[in-house]
């Protein structure tokens, strides 16, 4: 006798009853409490920790400054490659034009067939320079963008450690 299986049959694991599980709500509970606990022992004797919130609004600021200036590096970076395709977009049809007289000019197969060799390669070897030159000033505007945002990124951390280092004195 032949087997027939069935798509749902296929997949017997949607209807076993540990597909669906439910979330420990136990568990959650106890978590939240613990947090709840740890939150409200900063609030010691009624009084609420002083932090020095000028401190932390002036790394806020200085943070927007740094990924604004990050941005706009990363902006030049693209800018300078959008100028440079321009460039060399004009370039490729005042080529194309001066190639096209050449190859039109009377000569035999095999001098014309020299030349769009030459040509070919010299294209080739242009593109790859043009590849490269685009690529490093790629790289040079993000590896600003992220020097920038990195040492942003370190000082903040400072700042908010100093700023918690002073609350803990008072």
């Amino acid at each position: 006798m032949a087997k027939t299986t069935s798509a749902a049959a296929e997949h017997n694991d949607f209807f076993k009853p540990d597909y669906f599980k439910v979330p420990d709500f136990g568990q959650f509970q106890a978590d939240f409490n613990r947090w709840v606990s740890d939150f409200s022992k900063s609030f010691a004797n009624g009084k609420a920790p002083n932090v020095d919130l000028e401190t932390l609004f002036a790394s806020q600021r200085k943070n927007f400054e740094a990924f604004t200036n990050a941005n706009q590096l990363a902006f030049d970076g693209v800018k300078a490659i959008a100028q440079r395709q321009a460039e060399l977009a004009r370039e490729a049809v005042e080529d194309f034009s001066k190639l096209a007289k050449e190859l039109s000019a009377p000569a035999s197969v095999e001098e014309k067939l020299v030349k769009q060799a030459e040509i070919a390669k010299s294209a080739f070897e242009q593109a790859l320079s043009t590849m490269r030159e685009m690529n490093e000033t790629l790289t040079k505007s993000n590896t600003q963008a992220i020097d920038v945002v990195s040492k942003r990124v370190a000082d903040s951390f400072d700042e908010v450690k100093t700023a918690f280092a002073k609350t803990a004195k008072k």
